[in-house]
């Protein structure tokens, strides 16, 4: 698993840098706008009504298909992945035409701040970006179906085709129709479903015409997902209630928000989500199995997996926070005040980095175990503490509340996890996980004030930006020097995996020029 994680994780750190450039674009030339707002609502609006079925099925499709193709073969788990297909365009098909029937007042439901052109702009936007659920339901069926046959380099590819042409549509609407923004989201959604689907027939899976609701497994499945389709409905209720309270704080609230989300999200797409990736099939398949021993050890590795690349990035971006966004964002329309609000919520977001990771994967071990109601129930008690928050902290302290609010609901939630996962499971080797936890915090401390020192020492004598790559880099050497000594079994073992690798490496090199030399000289 972690040599997998490793190598997805470099995968990723491109496509988020190509991420990073579609963000960057955005900023430049809509800046935090009336126009960037109505765009990243249009944006908000499909993704958080599919992702209430999306991520229920994707959830319950992967530890049902291991069960059917363990009891029955692959034949039947193509049936039943081909009949899922045929339910989700139906239900797809469902969304669109209410949603297009009430536009305006999901609009007016998601963002109760808009009015007057900003209303209108980001009503017509929606109303194209819907067709984009088609594709987006596709690919919660198709990843899982590549992921359970251990291909995971192709599903984190799709962000690049996806991030080309959003830019591209950036670029072309600023110079010809507003409305282009909207039209290139879609085709960039279905860019990322166009590169999976030569894979997934090789693999096997051929499209047939099959409609069967009354399937025992769309049924079993059916009774797993609609925990997580409440479950993740309450997460997008944090969402709702997050863009609705920031319309009314400020203009540009909802884009400042947005460029911190993203920012907060790189380090969750760079090593929660790889992690994850890697690990839900391999523990769906274990929990099928009934081998408990080893989803309790994979399920600790990653755990502390995520703590050893999260906490240090949580460090950082604390530090950081307002010299980080100006590098990404501090040009053409993006403006001081924008800077501001956006350094500010990337600051307290940061402060749940590790209990949103932690989260992810505490949720995929129950999942892998058919329970999806433990996830819902503790997702909704941490939705009732996340709205409370926002209301009272949004006051004091704006945006910035937001953030903060979501962050400390975050943690609670991961720790009600923590508690409710033991109780089930039994002990998954917490000991080791909270002193390897310390050691690893106490790493990041002293990475966060070596950075922090340099920074402002090299300001004396560089650019910000330049003194802060300058600082990042010093502090990450520092890190990973104190971590290296600190014997955590997870350091130890990825060294020697890359120690193996390098011998081997050299080993090669030697054999190759030797049979070189041994080939000139019978010439």
């Amino acid at each position: 698993m972690k040599k997998m994680a490793i190598f997805l994780m470099i995968i990723t750190i491109f496509s988020k840098i190509v991420g990073f450039g579609r963000e960057i674009t955005l900023s430049y030339f809509y800046g935090a706008s009336n126009i960037s707002d109505a765009f990243l609502i249009s944006l908000t609006i499909p993704s958080v009504i599919f992702s209430f079925i999306g991520t229920g099925i994707s959830t319950g499709y992967i530890p049902l298909y291991s069960e059917i193709e363990q009891e029955h073969g692959e034949k039947e788990g193509n049936r039943y992945t081909n009949n899922l297909v045929n339910i989700l365009l139906m239900m797809c098909t469902g969304i669109i035409v209410f949603c297009l029937l009430f536009t305006d007042h999901v609009v007016r439901i998601f963002a109760s701040g808009f009015k007057g052109d900003t209303l209108v702009l980001a009503v017509k936007f929606t109303r194209i970006s819907l067709f984009g659920i088609y594709f987006t339901g596709l690919l919660s069926i198709f990843k899982g179906f590549l992921q359970l046959k251990e291909n995971y380099v192709v599903p984190a590819l799709i962000g690049f085709p996806m991030n080309f042409f959003i830019i591209l549509s950036i670029l072309l609407s600023f110079k010809t129709n507003i409305s282009v923004l909207a039209i290139g989201s879609v085709i960039a959604t279905a860019s990322q479903l166009a590169l999976l689907v030569p894979f997934v027939r090789k693999e096997g899976y051929r499209y047939k015409f099959v409609l069967d609701t009354k399937d025992e497994y769309i049924r079993k499945m059916l009774s797993i997902a609609l925990p997580v389709i409440i479950g993740v409905s309450v997460n997008q209720i944090n969402v709702l209630v997050d863009k609705t309270l920031a319309s009314g704080i400020a203009i540009g609230g909802i884009s400042a928000l947005n460029y911190a989300e993203k920012l907060n999200g790189f380090v969750q797409g760079l090593f929660v989500m790889t992690i994850a990736a890697v690990m839900y099939p391999m523990i769906a398949k274990m929990a099928a199995q009934s081998n408990f021993d080893g989803l309790k050890k994979s399920v600790s590795e990653a755990i502390n997996l995520i703590n050893l690349f999260v906490i240090p990035a949580t460090v950082g971006a604390m530090i950081f926070a307002e010299p980080v966004v100006k590098l990404l964002f501090g040009r053409g329309a993006f403006d001081t005040v924008a800077i501001s609000m956006t350094s500010n919520a990337l600051f307290f977001y940061s402060i749940g980095m590790v209990g949103v990771g932690l989260r992810e994967i505490l949720s995929r071990a129950f999942y892998s175990l058919q329970d999806t109601k433990t996830p819902m129930i503790n997702a909704a008690i941490a939705l009732t503490i996340n709205i409370i928050l926002n209301i009272i902290l949004s006051k004091f302290l704006g945006i910035a509340g937001l953030a903060l609010a979501t962050s400390i609901s975050a943690i609670f939630c991961t720790g009600l996890l923590f508690i409710s996962l033991r109780k089930k499971i039994g002990s998954f080797g917490m000991k080791n996980t909270t002193i390897s936890f310390i050691k690893i915090l106490a790493s990041s401390l002293a990475m966060g004030v070596v950075a922090y020192l340099a920074y402002n020492m090299l300001l004396l004598y560089f650019s910000g930006n330049l003194s802060l790559m300058i600082s990042i880099c010093i502090g990450a050497l520092v890190y990973f020097v104190i971590i290296y000594f600190m014997r955590i079994d997870e350091v130890d073992s990825l060294v020697n995996s890359a120690k193996k690798k390098l011998k081997s490496y050299a080993v090669n090199g030697i054999i190759k020029k030797y049979n070189i030399v041994k080939r000139s000289f019978k010439k």
